[in-house]
């Protein structure tokens, strides 16, 4: 998920403060909302593209988009907040989930997450300082057969043991993979 504008963030589409501060943004942002206008169910369709320009969508776009829209803002945050794919807080550059479903946990998905979770010293929905990382857990990726199963952005690693996770990290540190 990059930021398609060249703004602070390293075009991570992270950077910390208002987005809208920024006018490149806030006229690409308007850009959107005016195409999508009229369509019917344009909601989700807005706040796609408008996290894939920013990175993330926090309370400044959720009102430039509600105000575009005509939709009250609580209608906008009711989306942001119930689909996982929408977040509030900048992401990392890459975004590491671990499986917990039945199948990953029986065989193991418990210690690589606490694996994980040591070696980038963050916690579930946490991001690293550096931004480089988010962490995650999700119920089910449908790989239940390679259990457990750990994917770094649209990579999947199966049978992943506790021990690997470092060097399964280390591919992506410092863009190394991106």
């Amino acid at each position: 998920m990059e930021a398609k504008h060249g703004c602070a963030c390293g075009g991570r589409g992270t950077r910390a403060g208002d987005p809208l501060a920024d006018p490149g943004l806030r006229d690409e942002l308007d850009h959107i909302i005016a195409r999508h206008r009229r369509e019917p169910g344009a909601l989700i369709r807005v706040l796609h593209e408008a996290q894939e320009l920013i990175g993330y969508l926090p309370a400044e776009v959720q009102e430039r988009v509600a105000a575009g829209l005509g939709v009250p803002v609580s209608e906008v945050n009711g989306v942001v907040s119930f689909y996982s794919y929408f977040t509030m807080v900048p992401r990392g550059e890459h975004t590491v989930r671990v499986c917990l479903g039945t199948a990953c946990y029986v065989r193991g998905g418990r210690k690589v997450l606490d694996e994980v979770r040591g070696k980038l010293g963050v916690d579930v929905a946490g991001t690293t300082d550096d931004r480089e990382f988010s962490l995650e857990v999700v119920r089910c990726v449908g790989a239940c057969g390679l259990a457990p199963v750990m994917t770094v952005d649209k990579d999947i690693y199966r049978r992943v043991k506790p021990s690997k996770v470092a060097s399964l990290l280390a591919k992506y540190r410092n863009g190394s993979k991106a």
